[in-house]
């Protein structure tokens, strides 16, 4: 069609007519007359739309899914990242409870002890020296680690540290071969020497062989001149057995060391000494001993055969003249009545016949009465 005035004319009279209808039918409502042509409409193309829709939907979807795609997949991320930290923050949780409880006890134990501490994390076990029995801590010079200072935990002696760097430092165990700390016992205050063992109980040379020690008593650090590189006060660990002294001059006895050493996390490193000795002040409470049960025994009467109780003893004597018993219960005949005299004379003595009472029974010759 070509652009002439004619049409021009033309598609204004249609859209006027249009707006003419459109203004009809919105003021007519339900009652519209164009409403059965508008039904007419819809049954002649409904179908159509219907099938075109249906042809058209799953390009659509398609096309729509492929331009979400990178929406749904940073999604997922996100969703993957916030389940591995809530994962993480689990996990942490533990460990940071773990960690504080080792805190706790650790400042607890300075605070008893009054050791100025440096708090420091394991982040290693052995080092480059060859030392058996080492781990480094996150702690060094620029902390005012020094060579020689003791380390401790909250349940003990740990070592003293030997190599200091900028950050780092490591520490020999109490319980390596070369290890040596001077120890002093706990009631007694005998002293001696432990030397570590790795894995098996500290030995300890106390210089007094006559030195009276049993399973269970305790030791803590003697402390070094200077207080390096043993700091006083420290528990070192528990007797579990003694060595016979045979008259020797020292006595050997072995020790288990309080500090686990094979799981050390949060330690302390002691910066600065306590002002005296703090002697047995740091090491904690012994148990209380458990009460011994008593137990009492209550005699109970057994019943007798008839079942009424214990038969009174004063029945057991009943009269024997069969009397009843106020009662109104019978006594029984007397258990211990005495029987009659075997060898008693059956017959009593007859009187006498003679009236001059002759004991030969004869009558009186001249009948005297």
């Amino acid at each position: 069609m070509r652009d002439t005035r004619e049409s021009r004319l033309l598609l204004v009279l249609l859209i006027a007519v249009a707006f003419a209808l459109i203004t009809v039918d919105i003021r007519g409502g339900a009652n519209s007359p164009v409403d059965g042509a508008r039904q007419a409409a819809a049954a002649v193309f409904g179908p159509v739309e219907n099938g075109v829709a249906a042809a058209v939907d799953p390009v659509g979807n398609a096309i729509g899914a492929v331009r979400d795609s990178g929406k749904r997949h940073d999604k997922i991320s996100t969703l993957q990242a916030e389940n591995e930290a809530l994962k993480q923050k689990l996990g942490s949780d533990a460990r940071n409870r773990s960690r504080l409880n080792q805190l706790d006890a650790m400042l607890k134990t300075a605070g008893e002890g009054q050791y100025g501490i440096k708090a420091a994390q394991v982040v290693a076990i052995g080092a480059a020296q060859g030392f058996s029995w080492t781990v480094t801590i996150d702690a060094g010079s620029n902390d005012g680690i020094k060579r020689d200072m003791t380390v401790l935990n909250g349940d003990g002696l740990v070592g003293r540290v030997t190599t200091v760097g900028p950050s780092t430092a490591t520490v020999l165990l109490a319980n390596d071969p070369d290890f040596t700390v001077g120890t002093r016992m706990e009631s007694s205050d005998e002293l001696g020497f432990a030397t570590g063992h790795g894995d098996r109980p500290l030995s300890v040379q106390l210089l007094n062989g006559k030195a009276k020690v049993n399973p269970g008593d305790r030791l803590v650090t003697f402390g070094s001149q200077a207080d390096k590189p043993f700091v006083p006060g420290v528990p070192v660990g528990e007797v579990v057995k003694v060595d016979p002294s045979g008259g020797d001059l020292t006595r050997t006895i072995y020790v288990r060391p309080f500090v686990g050493f094979t799981k050390l996390d949060i330690v302390g490193v002691v910066v600065q000494a306590p002002r005296t000795d703090p002697r047995d002040e740091v090491l904690p409470a012994k148990p209380k001993p458990m009460p011994t049960p008593t137990v009492t025994v209550t005699a109970t009467p057994s019943p007798t055969p008839n079942g009424q109780g214990n038969t009174n003893i004063a029945d057991q004597n009943a009269n024997p003249d069969g009397n009843p018993d106020p009662n109104g219960n019978p006594n029984p005949p007397a258990r211990n009545a005495n029987p009659p005299a075997a060898n008693a004379n059956p017959n009593p003595n007859p009187p006498n016949p003679n009236p001059n009472g002759d004991p030969n029974g004869n009558a009186n010759a001249d009948g005297d009465q």
